[in-house]
């Protein structure tokens, strides 16, 4: 696999546009002027995470005692609880209600849910580990890809605003419940893979 295989790859897994109805949802508290920062603040600490995950996931992983199976159970179950609140929605929004600021506005978002799990889940973080598990050796090309994901992420969700604009408060309802429903069948589909590979371990 080359740099641009790799990075089209982590791109369809990080999937920016599917994230664009909750970076509207998460930053919907926060002054306008300040959302793009927001947005770049996340995606760095994204970054930083994949990169971690490129050069010490495995170890990190084999420490702990924890396999690849139960990262994906672990990542379909938090998946599919985000999911159920983007489908049915709350009054507190998707991710609970965030603390409000000095001012009485409502606080921003940090790591949780922009950077983690949304742009830096389960299967970004698994994607990394397999790609370096590979081959360790191409380290300098994986984290080529990552830094070419992240930054087509970046530019992505930085113009969620005016994505969110041209489709008005209906259309970002009917995309934020279509993700949902698109979001609780990968959810299902990862705890079935992670369940499937925990009964296989036991024969």
């Amino acid at each position: 696999m080359d740099i641009a295989s790799a990075a089209i790859v982590l791109l369809l897994v990080m999937d920016p546009f599917g994230n664009i109805p909750l970076v509207v949802s998460s930053l919907r508290g926060v002054a306008a002027a300040r959302r793009p920062r927001i947005v770049l603040r996340e995606c760095a600490i994204a970054y930083g995470v994949l990169v971690a995950f490129l050069f010490g996931g495995q170890a990190f992983l084999a420490l702990l005692g924890l396999s690849d199976t139960a990262l994906e159970i672990a990542g379909g179950v938090i998946l599919f609880l985000i999911a159920l609140r983007m489908v049915f929605p709350h009054p507190e929004g998707i991710f609970g209600e965030a603390p409000a600021g000095a001012d009485g506005t409502t606080g921003e978002p940090f790591v949780v849910p922009i950077a983690i799990p949304a742009i830096a889940g389960p299967s970004a973080l698994a994607s990394v580990i397999v790609l370096v598990s590979r081959d360790p050796n191409r380290w300098p090309h994986w984290l080529a890809a990552i830094t070419i994901a992240t930054l087509v992420t970046l530019v992505i969700l930085v113009a969620a605003e005016r994505v969110a604009r041209w489709l008005g408060e209906r259309g970002i309802m009917a995309m934020e419940k279509l993700m949902g429903l698109i979001l609780t069948a990968i959810a299902i589909q990862m705890l079935l893979s992670g369940i499937a590979g925990f009964v296989s371990s036991l024969h």
